[in-house]
């Protein structure tokens, strides 16, 4: 059966926050080990919705500043966005107001967003964290107050590793 419709879905958020490591296990159950910095990439899924089948389109931008002119270009036709930051960066949390929030809305004001916590996993990995003092971790709370604030439609808190997922 072949999909009766296209949905493109762009990936954006600060680098190094998981959005590729995200789609990758999405599309294809697998885990990647090593951080590559993405410019651009584009990944496919066929989902079942309602019964009928749907091309999910996902595009992965960068989240580097060096890419703050190209990123954009990749917003045109777009129907949902996937707003995503580290739940052991508060950096990360800031930036959904400070940075990305201001870029969405110049470029695709309604087009509806979907707000993404990752690395749930290390959220509560004391190993890591003792190992780690600069991260910061955010709480499900402050995450869904901010999906308040930027009036997205949801807010959800994953793990590509052990593809957790924790819907509010």
């Amino acid at each position: 059966m072949s999909a009766t419709k296209f949905i493109k879905c762009v990936t954006v958020g600060d680098g190094a926050v998981g959005k590729t490591c995200m789609l990758i296990c999405y599309t294809s159950n697998k885990f990647p080990t090593d951080y590559i910095p993405t410019v651009f990439d584009n990944f496919s899924a066929n989902v079942s919705v309602d019964g009928n089948i749907v091309n999910l389109g996902l595009w992965d931008t960068a989240g580097q500043e060096d890419y703050s002119r190209l990123r954009p270009l990749s917003y045109r036709g777009a129907d949902v966005f996937v707003l995503a930051f580290s739940l052991i960066s508060r950096a990360s949390y800031e930036n959904v107001l400070k940075k990305w929030m201001p870029e969405l809305r110049r470029f695709a004001p309604n087009v509806p967003i979907v707000l993404v916590g990752t690395k749930l996993d290390l959220r509560d990995h004391r190993a890591y964290l003792a190992d780690h003092p600069g991260a910061s971790v955010v709480t499900t709370a402050q995450g869904e107050e901010l999906r308040k604030q930027i009036g997205a439609a949801a807010y959800i808190e994953c793990s590509s590793k052990t593809q957790q997922v924790q819907t509010t």
